[in-house]
């Protein structure tokens, strides 16, 4: 079976990375206009990357759970699994999923915003590091911001509109381009979340709980 999965915050959330609607988490202590767009880059890089290290630091320390493991599993298998994610963090990859397509960007990666070189990023970013390729000091985390185009959307609707199976996991469904994805779908559609998203009515099954075991039980039912 051909399968796109779309993963958001709630599959990070039991692994300790919180979603912007976490109550006194990480990003309600900031104003996203001033650390999460190209203006407030352009105002105040360093307060962006005193941003982006805190949270570099809180991924650094979180581990996959359950459910990443069952996604890296699933796409061990005989099924042809295209995974994308909305998130930044590296848990898939740690978990073992190959070829995660990134939506949004790469917390532990970073940009050269003059010549558009990328790298692997230091866990501690500053307004001085020069970028390895021009030797300009422009480099930013490798993140789409609030008002930029996200990566990769080609490849992601044309794997969404061509799957047998769409499934979101973990998502609010209230940031698009992501949450318009299953009006591509031309398959079966289903929703694995905590509890039903904005656009659960748009999918064709659902299933709620913690994504540790909401997922894992689905990965077994496949395999």
């Amino acid at each position: 079976m051909k399968i796109a999965i779309l993963t958001g915050a709630g599959i990070s959330a039991e692994s300790g990375l919180g979603t912007f609607r976490d109550v006194d988490g990480l990003w309600t202590q900031y104003d996203l206009n001033e650390v999460a767009t190209p203006e407030g880059f352009a105002r105040n890089p360093a307060l962006v990357h005193d941003f982006y290290n805190a949270r570099r630091a809180n991924c650094a320390e979180a581990s996959p759970n359950a459910a990443h493991a069952a996604l890296a599993a699933l796409a061990a298998s005989a099924h042809d699994v295209t995974l994308i994610t909305q998130n930044i963090d590296d848990l898939h990859h740690r978990a073992g999923s190959p070829d995660v397509i990134h939506m949004h960007g790469e917390l532990m990666r970073a940009l050269c915003a003059q010549c558009d070189a990328r790298w692997d990023a230091p866990l501690v970013m500053s307004t001085q590091d020069p970028c390895p390729a021009c030797r300009a000091e422009a480099t930013r985390p490798d993140v789409v911001w609030f008002g930029e185009i996200p990566y990769h959307m080609d490849a992601i609707a044309h794997a969404v509109a061509t799957a047998d199976l769409f499934v979101a996991i973990g998502t609010s469904a209230e940031v698009y381009p992501a949450a318009g994805l299953v009006e591509l779908a031309q398959g079966q559609t289903l929703e694995i979340n905590l509890e039903p998203s904005a656009r659960a009515n748009a999918f064709d099954a659902h299933r709620f709980g913690p994504a540790t075991q909401a997922v894992p039980a689905w990965v077994a039912e496949l395999c």
